[in-house]
């Protein structure tokens, strides 16, 4: 009898060591690439969340630094690490897509309720490469002008600038009350060029990167205004010294310190302004227009993509369509600072604010505000973006080189590239 017993004891643990197995079987990797710890917190949360509602998932998290993660996840895949899961910034969607890197995502959305009320923009954003939905955003990074009104009000100003010229001349009369005060928040370090391309498409008074015949339009001769305005704001003392180098924490921080008056950013800014100083002492407004009469603002995104060598498709299927959906993105949108996936959450009270009214304006007007996505179709267009641009652009700021032999430089890189894309896609 005690022999029995004990067997059947024995056999009793072993049941529910292996069921207790059979429930934590499954672990997804999870790579995030647009960090800070206060959203890592976030997306955590989240996925403690998710891991509760499927007892038989968990979820662990690799946070990359912005200002390395190209290299790092480049490295990570090519030496086999790869995710089941990753933080896809639009930039990099050619590269791993062309690669046959990502999975098709559209058969998986078939059968996702929230798809209904999903926004024609992240159908269309997540799909540019090959027409595949290899990625679906979880919001838009919409730049506008963020304008500190205490200093506009010491240089004798009332009004955010509405054409480009004002907004020179703007930042010249604030730079001259001195004692540490400039008129623009540069950046100089990773992650500019969405900033400088809107300043080439506002003088250029073209949208995006092409002409219709396939040719850079960055090598024009008003997309070299633009680059050289940028360059004479730097050289001209209107942005602090080391604003060369800043990326996006410096240049939060330098506004709201009260070091530089105007600021070009998306929603995600406004998370640590709005911590920082009183809501009346800055706003946001539409960026500013150029000689056409439009302006030109970036619309950036990022979204979650799911890895062709995942061995858990449908488990990672599960963790991103939680993630993506539409009380999750409103969570998500208000902590990291975007702009919504799913139709009808912009009627929610936090984004109805006076806050907001610069993007939306933006966002209302199409034919005054024409924005400006990136050709994400390009294989290295995170090459372009992450390695090429930081350094050159520092160079011009520098006066190491000259805004056109830039221009021309990139226009040469970009038109290879599409050459390339053409080639093999025709």
């Amino acid at each position: 009898m005690r022999k029995m017993a004990i067997s059947m004891l024995f056999g009793a643990a072993c049941a529910a060591m292996s069921i207790s197995s059979a429930l934590a079987d499954t672990t997804l990797k999870l790579v995030e690439v647009i960090t800070s710890p206060q959203r890592t917190e976030f997306l955590k949360g989240q996925l403690a969340e998710f891991e509760k509602a499927n007892p038989g998932i968990k979820v662990d998290v690799v946070s990359l630094p912005w200002g390395e993660a190209f290299e790092k996840f480049l490295s990570m895949v090519q030496a086999g690490e790869v995710p089941d899961m990753v933080e896809m910034p639009e930039r990099w969607m050619g590269l791993y897509a062309n690669n046959g890197q990502l999975e098709d995502l559209g058969p998986y959305m078939k059968g996702w309720d929230e798809a209904g009320t999903l926004g024609e923009r992240a159908k269309q954003f997540g799909s540019t490469v090959k027409n595949t939905q290899y990625m679906i955003p979880y919001g838009y990074y919409v730049n506008a002008m963020f304008w500190n009104k205490k200093l506009f009000k010491e240089a004798g100003l009332d009004a955010p600038p509405a054409t480009m010229d004002e907004f020179y001349a703007d930042a010249e009369k604030i730079s001259k009350l001195g004692n540490g005060k400039y008129g623009y928040c540069l950046r100089g370090g990773p992650g500019a060029f969405g900033s400088i391309q809107q300043f080439m498409n506002n003088m250029g008074g073209k949208a995006g990167y092409f002409n219709e015949d396939g040719t850079s339009t960055f090598n024009e001769e008003g997309s070299i205004k633009g680059l050289q305005m940028l360059a004479d704001i730097y050289q001209k003392g209107y942005a602090p010294k080391d604003a060369v180098s800043w990326g996006f924490n410096e240049l939060v921080t330098g506004f709201y310190t009260g070091t530089c008056a105007m600021l070009n950013q998306d929603p995600d800014a406004l998370i640590g302004i709005a911590e920082k100083m009183p809501a009346e002492d800055f706003a946001v407004a539409p960026w500013p227009v150029g000689p056409s009469g439009k302006a030109f603002p970036a619309l950036g995104y990022a979204g979650w993509a799911m890895m062709s060598g995942s061995k858990h498709k449908d488990e990672t299927w599960k963790a991103m369509s939680f993630l993506l959906a539409n009380q999750q993105n409103i969570g998500w949108a208000k902590t990291v600072g975007v702009l919504p996936i799913h139709n009808g959450a912009e009627q929610d009270p936090y984004f109805k604010t006076e806050q907001f009214s610069g993007w939306f304006t933006e966002l209302q007007n199409p034919d005054k505000y024409v924005f400006v996505t990136p050709p994400t179709h390009l294989e290295n267009l995170g090459v372009f973006y992450d390695s090429l641009v930081p350094k050159n652009f520092q160079a011009v700021l520098l006066g190491q080189k000259s805004a056109k032999d830039v221009a021309d430089e990139w226009a040469k890189f970009l038109n290879e590239e599409q050459a390339k894309y053409k080639a093999a896609n025709p």
